[in-house]
């Protein structure tokens, strides 16, 4: 496979809920937090709510970067553009997920990498036998104009590697981190364990995604954030 210069990034972690109102709640107890504004995704029938993370990188400079939680919930009010028989993104429609996550309540199941060409990043999946799916333009108005973006999708909504591999994304102009307040939270690793960890490091390594640790074992994917609260770690 030849080199394809990539250098993808972390871009945000996917918490999943039953509703918008519940991982409001769940983020307030659980991170001691509240969630800023989203939007909505007409494409999917999907809203969402967002926190500005710190990552270990903008430590130096007390900055916080251009990273997010995303809390996604499927929209009672909306109905997605998609033409059946597509499913929508993140597993959202996979039962077993939604009945996990109905018991339980949210809880971290995937997390998206931002790349600067999407369609070169899924060429070099594809070289892997990886088919993360197809570019797709996306996009949801906010206060501060329209956002968008190109994001990898597969029609079965299938996220892959239990969650562990990501879905690519690639913004357009504006990143939705760019209206964000800081939200006191960091991001201090984000850890990818897999029965198949060798294959989630190569696909890792075609994309030029570094800053994840890889490990072997149960399916698994944990965030260890710092909080107002203290440490914690949020596990799939």
């Amino acid at each position: 496979m030849s080199a394809v210069p990539l250098a993808a990034t972390l871009d945000h972690l996917v918490v999943l809920a039953t509703s918008l109102a519940s991982g409001v709640a769940w983020a307030e107890a659980t991170l001691g937090v509240t969630p800023g504004p989203g939007g909505e995704h007409p494409l999917m029938g999907t809203h969402n709510r967002l926190l500005r993370l710190r990552t270990s990188s903008d430590q130096a400079t007390a900055q916080p970067g251009a990273a997010y939680l995303e809390i996604i919930a499927i929209n009672p009010d909306a109905s997605p553009a998609l033409v059946a028989p597509a499913r929508r993104w993140f597993d959202m429609d996979d039962l077993a997920l939604r009945e996990r996550v109905a018991l339980q309540g949210p809880q971290l199941v995937h997390w998206v990498a931002r790349v600067p060409v999407l369609a070169a990043a899924l060429q070099a999946w594809q070289q892997l036998g990886i088919n993360r799916g197809e570019a797709r333009a996306a996009s949801r108005p906010t206060p501060g104009g329209l956002l968008q973006w190109q994001i990898s999708l597969r029609p079965d909504g299938q996220r892959l590697f239990d969650g562990c591999l990501p879905t690519l994304i690639e913004w357009g102009p504006h990143h939705p981190t760019a209206t964000m307040a800081d939200s006191g939270l960091t991001l201090q690793a984000l850890t990818l364990q897999h029965p198949q960890a060798a294959q989630l490091q190569e696909a890792c390594r075609a994309i030029g995604l570094q800053a994840v640790v890889i490990a072997d074992g149960p399916a698994r994917l944990s965030a260890q954030l710092g909080t107002p609260r203290g440490p914690l770690t949020l596990r799939s």
